[in-house]
C-alpha cells in the first residue's frame, strides 16, 4: 500500500497482484491451461510432428528393398496386313495372288523380381533411416521446448505489460494529484510558475509512458494469442519452477550435455551420415537378382491362336567403371559425416553457453528482487518523507516529482525482476533438456511418436495416412 499527494491510502497496486498472487476470479488464466493450449494446438509444434510423421516413411521406404518387385503388362491392339505373291506361285499353291488379313494381336504378362544381395545397400539405408527417425523424435522434443518456454515468455510478458500499465496509471494519478496541488500553493503564491511547469511537464511524461505501456501490452498479447491460440484474459500471477531445477551450474551442464534434444539429434545425424557412406560404397559392389516372367500372346499371326511362356534367371551385375559418379559421391558422404561430427561439438558448446547463460540470469533476477524490494520500501518511505517536507516549505515540487519518479521506477524494477525470474527457471529446465509437458504435469494427452511410426514401419500396400497420432 501506498500513500496519494493527499496522505490517503491507494488501493493495491498491480505490483502486490504480480509478485504475491492475491485471490483473483475463478475464471482467470493459469500458466498451466496457456501452456496446454500452446501444446495441443500452435501451429509450429504440429508442423513438427507432422515432419516427424513423414520422416516415419524414410523406413518402409529403405524396407522396400527387401521385398519383391511385381509389374503386370498388358497389350491389345490391330494389325493389317496385305500379301501379293506371282501368278505362277498363285496358280501352283491355289493361294490367290493378293490377300489381305486382319489381326488382333493381344497380351498379358507378369514379372517378378527379387533383390537377393545389393552390397548391404538396403540394409544400411534401413539403418540411416531409423536413424533418422530418432533424430527427428528429438527435433521434435526440441520444438516442444522453445514453443513452451515461448508461452512461458508471452503470458510473463502479458503479466509484466499488464502490472507496468497499473503502475503507469497510478503514477500519473499521483503525479496528476501533485499538479493540482501545485496549481493551488501557486494560485496562494506560495511556489512560482516554475514549480507548476515542473508538475506539468512529468503529467506530460507520464501519459507519453502509459500510451507505450498500453501499447506495449496489446503487442504481448497478440503474442500470446498466436503462441497459445487463447486471449490474454484474467491471468493469474506466474510461479517460477526452482524446485525442477538442477542443484547448481556444474549438474545442469553435465545434464544439458547428456540429455539435451539439440545433442541427441546431432548425434544421431551422425548415424545416419555413417549408414550413407556405407550406402554409397555399395555402388561398387555386385548386385544379384532373381527374376522370374510369364504371360501368353493371342492371334500374334494368322497361325498362332495363342502362346504361352514363362522364364526364370538369375542375374549378376558386377559393375567395373560407372562415370566416377560413384566415387564422387562417396567421397561426398564421407565429408558430410565430418561435417555432422562436427555439428555434435557445435550443439553442445551452444547447450553449454545456453546453461550458463539462463542460470546467470536466474540469479541475476534473484539478486534484482531482493534489491528492487528493499528499493520499494525505501523509496516509499522517502516519498512520504518528501511530501511532508515540501508542505513545510522544506523541499521543492521538483524533488516531490523526483521522488515519485523514483518509487515508480523501483516498483517496476521489481515487476521486470520476478517476471524474469519465473521465464529464467523454465529456460533453465529447457537449456537442459527436461522442458517438456511430462516433467512440467500438464493435463494433456501426450504425443507419441512410436504410435504413428509402428503404424507404418511394416505396411506393405496402402495409401491412406493411419490414424492414431
Amino acid at each position: 500500500m501506498w500513500l496519494d499527494a493527499t496522505g490517503g491510502r491507494l488501493v493495491a497496486s498491480a505490483i502486490t497482484v504480480f509478485v504475491i498472487g492475491t485471490s483473483l476470479p475463478a475464471a482467470a488464466q493459469t500458466l498451466d491451461q496457456a501452456l496446454v493450449s500452446a501444446y495441443n494446438s500452435n501451429p509450429t509444434l504440429n508442423s513438427q510432428r507432422a515432419a516427424t510423421r513423414a520422416t516415419d516413411e524414410y523406413v518402409p521406404i529403405a524396407l522396400g528393398g527387401y521385398r519383391p518387385q511385381v509389374f503386370g503388362t498388358a497389350s491389345i491392339g490391330a494389325e493389317w496386313t496385305e500379301t501379293r505373291i506371282g501368278a505362277a506361285t498363285a496358280r501352283l499353291t491355289g493361294v490367290p495372288t493378293v490377300s489381305n488379313n486382319t489381326l488382333f494381336p493381344s497380351g498379358f504378362g507378369v514379372t517378378i523380381s527379387q533383390t537377393i544381395y545389393d552390397g548391404l545397400r538396403t540394409a544400411n539405408s534401413v539403418r540411416g533411416a531409423e536413424s533418422q527417425v530418432r533424430g527427428q523424435r528429438e527435433l521434435l522434443r526440441n520444438t516442444e521446448q522453445l514453443v513452451l518456454l515461448d508461452g512461458v515468455t508471452a503470458y510473463m510478458n502479458v503479466l509484466q505489460n499488464s502490472a507496468l500499465v497499473e503502475l503507469q496509471k497510478q503514477n500519473l494519478a499521483a503525479l496528476q494529484e501533485e499538479l493540482r496541488a501545485a496549481r493551488d500553493r501557486f494560485a496562494v503564491g506560495e511556489i512560482t510558475r516554475t514549480d507548476v511547469a515542473q508538475a506539468e511537464a512529468s503529467v506530460a511524461n507520464a501519459q507519453s509512458l502509459l500510451s507505450q505501456a498500453q501499447s506495449n501490452l496489446t503487442t504481448s498479447q497478440a503474442v500470446f494469442f498466436q503462441v497459445t491460440g487463447l486471449k490474454a484474459n484474467k491471468l493469474s500471477p506466474g510461479r517460477p519452477i526452482d524446485p525442477m531445477l538442477p542443484k547448481n551450474v556444474d549438474t545442469a551442464i553435465q545434464m544439458g550435455l547428456g540429455r539435451h534434444p539439440a545433442v541427441k539429434a546431432a548425434e544421431f545425424a551422425v548415424d545416419a551420415s555413417m549408414s550413407n557412406v556405407k550406402v554409397a560404397e555399395s555402388a561398387l559392389s555386385p548386385q544379384l537378382s532373381l527374376q522370374g516372367t510369364a504371360g501368353s500372346n493371342y492371334n500374334s499371326s494368322t497361325t498362332i491362336e495363342r502362346a504361352t511362356s514363362a522364364t526364370a534367371s538369375l542375374n549378376l551385375t558386377v559393375p567395373i567403371y560407372q562415370g566416377g559418379s560413384e566415387f564422387a559421391t562417396i567421397r561426398q558422404t564421407k565429408e558430410l559425416l565430418s561435417q555432422s561430427r562436427i555439428e555434435v561439438d557445435v550443439n553442445r558448446d551452444q547447450v553449454r553457453a545456453n546453461v550458463v547463460q539462463y542460470w546467470g540470469a536466474l540469479v541475476a533476477a534473484k539478486d534484482a528482487i531482493e534489491s528492487a524490494q528493499a528499493s520499494v520500501a525505501a523509496n516509499e518511505i522517502a516519498l512520504r518523507g518528501v511530501r511532508e517536507e515540501w508542505r513545510v516549505g522544506q523541499r521543492t515540487t521538483l524533488d516531490v516529482l523526483n521522488a515519485q519518479t523514483a518509487l515508480f521506477n523501483a516498483r517496476a524494477s521489481l515487476v521486470i525482476a520476478q517476471r524474469d525470474r519465473v521465464v529464467a527457471s523454465y529456460a533453465v529446465l529447457s537449456s537442459v533438456g527436461e522442458l517438456n509437458s511430462t516433467k512440467l504435469s500438464l493435463k494433456v494427452a501426450t504425443y507419441n511418436p512410436k504410435i504413428h511410426y509402428n503404424q507404418v514401419r511394416d505396411a506393405w500396400i496402402g495409401v491412406r495416412t493411419p490414424g492414431g497420432q
